[in-house]
């Protein structure tokens, strides 16, 4: 049966590391429809919206969607219902994309691109599952008032329902079964009501999953964890903002945001593909961009939505491959390798397949 994968280019070096990964996609020969459509500022340059309806009716149809990245500082002035993010924010939120996984794996062939010491960081192999479409970046009221003083305040809610939280601990603890069996749950319960009802609800599923250890850190301490002993951790589960933060920081430890992909999933595994890097427009159009972790997106979209488990196999493979050759874009270069373009590390790819 025929699926149908929606691209989003979106903008900055969006366009540059998706044309590397489609063309990869299509070496594959599987029985795959391609469509595109606009999201984020590039949306919103032609439609004067970042998440235009075309493109959610578009989304709402395909099996599975492939995502470059949204934003720049071109459109930093705009209302805040025109920025790009708000079209990345939407889409998640409409599509019910409430689990998002992100690994961070060290290739072996990049120990040397960490700023971590290599006996810090070789073996390392995190699962971080982020809840996506709740907490503070989508909790009601919010807003900028002005009080009686005349003075501004910003304020936003950070809240979470107990089925949110549950439904998330869910997708983290099979993840757990999959892996090491350890599942450490992250949280600000000492000061922050809405997280001390998190580890609760964990707890309660703790139980329904006996083969899997559970612990509690507070997220002060875990983002100091990540940097001291990042390999005591197997998978890590927090809400939306939490989440962000880490996985952003468990990335560098491999040595480049540019090495990682990430999943978006709904409760029935469609779900959103993308790398975790941004759109980076201070290189956009110049081929420097680092078309790997948007490529290892194609083999996770693969493996948790489109039910092709040798083909996402083959796709990790050929990047292992190019990796052993010494090829590498500007973010992981070192000492001794090859210094490629966008398009030449895409070009290698499709050659190790």
């Amino acid at each position: 049966m025929t699926k149908n994968v929606l691209v989003l280019p979106g903008d900055g070096i969006g366009p540059e590391i998706v044309t590397e990964a489609v063309k990869v996609l299509g070496t594959l020969n599987l029985d795959i429809e391609i469509d595109s459509a606009l999201i984020g500022g590039a949306a919103v340059d032609i439609t004067g919206n970042p998440l235009p309806e075309e493109t959610l009716v578009k989304a709402r149809a395909a099996d599975a969607i492939l995502l470059g990245a949204v934003g720049g500082p071109k459109w930093d002035a705009n209302p805040m219902e025109q920025r790009p993010e708000k079209g990345l924010l939407g889409i998640r939120s409409q599509l019910e994309l409430f689990a998002n996984l992100r690994p961070a794996i060290l290739y072996p062939q990049l120990a040397e691109a960490s700023t971590l010491k290599p006996e810090v960081v070789s073996g390392l192999d995190i699962l971080i599952v982020r809840e996506l479409t709740g907490g503070i970046y989508f909790g009601q009221p919010r807003g900028i008032r002005t009080l009686e003083n005349g003075e501004r305040e910003g304020y936003n809610t950070y809240v979470y329902s107990e089925s949110e939280i549950r439904r998330i601990g869910r997708q983290a603890f099979e993840a757990a079964q999959k892996r090491g069996k350890r599942l450490c749950s992250i949280d600000k319960s000492n000061v922050l009501e809405v997280t001390v009802l998190w580890k609760e609800v964990m707890e309660e599923l703790a139980k329904d999953y006996p083969d899997v250890e559970l612990t509690h850190m507070l997220v002060d301490n875990a983002a100091m964890q990540l940097v001291r002993a990042p390999k005591q951790f197997d998978v890590m589960v927090t809400g939306n903002m939490f989440g962000d933060i880490l996985s952003d920081a468990a990335a560098m430890l491999t040595g480049s945001i540019g090495m990682l992909p990430s999943a978006s999933l709904d409760e029935n595994g469609k779900g959103m593909y993308e790398p975790c890097h941004g759109s980076a427009p201070d290189i956009a159009g110049q081929g420097k961009a680092n078309p790997l972790a948007t490529i290892l997106s194609v083999a996770m979209m693969l493996r948790y939505s489109l039910n092709e488990l040798a083909a996402a196999d083959r796709i990790e493979q050929a990047v292992e491959k190019v990796l052993d050759q010494g090829l590498r874009t500007a973010d992981i270069m070192s000492e001794g390798c090859t210094l490629v373009s966008t398009e030449e590390m895409g070009e290698a790819v499709v050659a190790a397949l």
